[in-house]
């Protein structure tokens, strides 16, 4: 049998810390208009969430042209629905309330 090279071995092994030198986070640059279409989104999802809400809910919304009372019955990812089947864009919405 032949005899086999060593096999090489560092001795000092050193950590370089990269994890606390480089560090990046999208949520440090969150520019104040995200965070206001963030919050309305939350808003109309504690509409919808709310334990009275079984079909249809009356509600003041703000747009940027005016407010507006309207029956929403349903959202997708752009526009609220109303129960006149309206469309109304969820860029726009300044705010939004639930009537009692």
């Amino acid at each position: 049998m032949k005899k086999l090279p060593k096999v090489f071995a560092n001795k000092e092994v050193k950590t370089s810390g990269n994890n606390d030198d480089v560090y990046y986070s999208s949520h440090d640059r969150i520019s104040d208009n995200i965070k206001k279409e963030e919050n309305i989104n939350q808003k109309i999802n504690n509409i919808f969430n709310s334990p009275d809400y079984i079909y249809k809910a009356d509600v003041n919304i703000e747009l940027k042209s005016g407010c507006v009372t309207k029956r929403v019955v349903g959202k997708n990812s752009t526009h609220l629905i109303t129960m006149e089947n309206e469309l109304i864009p969820i860029s726009d919405i300044i705010d939004i309330k639930k009537t009692v």
